[in-house]
């Protein structure tokens, strides 16, 4: 018998006990098992532990995008996923039940959702009559602060502050709107039924015709300090030095009040 009698169905090429390589073949003791876990893994096998063809849509390693409901990860399209809202906007989960006003914007607090407009309303205006007259029982006295606030008739000619005595005028306030086609500002007293010297400005004019304003007086020892929209306008010095005896306030002609505050500033 030869050698090739004693091999008999021996594939050709296959590896010699030597150790040197030829073509792949079943060496004895390897069987042709596409599933040998030592040999890696044929590409053609779906199923192999050691890797996962892109092809497969449920292997656990990795999600394909097209599916809606994998646990790890959510799809902007699915508007119900509870870790955020989808970008074409759903319903957003709320841990408790919240009212919204119009936009989805969630409320304060549970209640009636509030109509188009601010989401606090404006303190209702008071309407206070015109002319207006106050007593000031201890007089006027350093840090006294007085705020009038309202709104400028539409077609006014001018407005008055007088601060009083029982008998003169220690301050009177009058801004004019059309004086000889322009508008100025008149400061003066009337003293003992005479009218002082004017002091007149028509530079600054912060009243508009039908536009609201906010007015403060502060008294000092020595002035008055007026200021108008929360800048400082013009100061008049104390023509009646006794200011306790300066114990009313007068507000007249074209306007509409709404506040008249009394203060008294601590610095």
């Amino acid at each position: 018998m030869d050698l090739s009698d004693a091999l008999g169905d021996w594939p050709a090429g296959g590896n010699n006990q030597s150790g040197v390589s030829g073509a792949p073949g079943a060496w004895p003791g390897q069987p042709a098992n596409p599933a040998w876990p030592g040999a890696g893994q044929p590409s053609a096998n779906p199923t192999w532990p050691g890797g996962q063809p892109a092809a497969n849509p449920t292997w656990p390693g990795g999600q394909p995008a097209v599916n809606p409901t994998w646990p790890g990860g959510q799809p902007a399209a699915n508007p119900t996923w509870p870790g955020g809202p989808s970008e074409g906007g759903g319903p957003w989960p709320s841990p408790s039940p919240q009212p919204t006003v119009p936009g989805g914007w969630p409320s304060p607090s549970p209640g009636p959702i509030p109509g188009p407009g601010p989401a606090i309303p404006a303190a209702p205006q008071k309407s206070l009559a015109v002319s207006f007259n106050q007593s000031l029982p201890s007089g006027i006295y350093d840090k006294l602060l007085i705020t009038i606030a309202g709104i400028i008739k539409p077609n006014a000619d001018k407005i008055t502050v007088d601060l009083c005595t029982d008998s003169d005028v220690a301050f009177h306030f009058n801004p004019r709107f059309n004086e000889s086609g322009r508008k100025v500002i008149v400061r003066n007293s009337c003293i003992g039924k005479k009218w002082g010297k004017e002091e007149r400005d028509g530079q600054n004019f912060p009243f508009v015709q039908g536009q609201p304003f906010e007015m403060k007086i502060l008294c000092t020892n020595t002035e008055f300090k007026v200021a108008v929209n929360s800048t400082h306008l013009l100061s008049f010095q104390h023509r009646i030095t006794n200011l306790r005896s300066i114990n009313r306030l007068n507000i007249h002609n074209d306007l509409k009040l709404s506040k008249v505050h009394m203060e008294t500033l601590s610095h």
